[in-house]
């Protein structure tokens, strides 16, 4: 038990910034600074942590704060696609300025 208490704290610890990076993100309008390696990474680690859990037939409460995890960074995908194509947008404005 103080084990899965020890591993929630951890995810949430981790989720809370998800939001925050969101947040900011949507705020500066540009995915420059953004890296879709690092959110896959990320991804990916998160699906591993689900995958262990499954295998080693410990589910538990915990297992619904890495699905909320992985629904934050959902979040953040959203954010990022969003603000390539701003960025794809404002570079075809200068292109046609020029």
């Amino acid at each position: 038990m103080a084990a899965e208490i020890l591993e929630a704290i951890m995810l949430v610890c981790f989720g809370l910034s998800w939001p925050m990076n969101a947040l900011k993100s949507y705020r500066a309008r540009t995915a420059a600074g953004a890296s879709w390696q690092f959110l896959t990474l990320i991804c990916l680690g998160y699906i591993a942590g689900i995958a262990a859990k499954f295998c080693s037939g410990s589910i538990s409460w915990v297992l619904a704060v890495y699905f909320i995890n992985l629904a934050c960074l959902a979040v953040n995908w959203g954010v990022y696609f969003r603000n390539k194509k701003l960025d794809a947008a404002e570079a075809a404005e200068k292109q046609a300025a020029a």
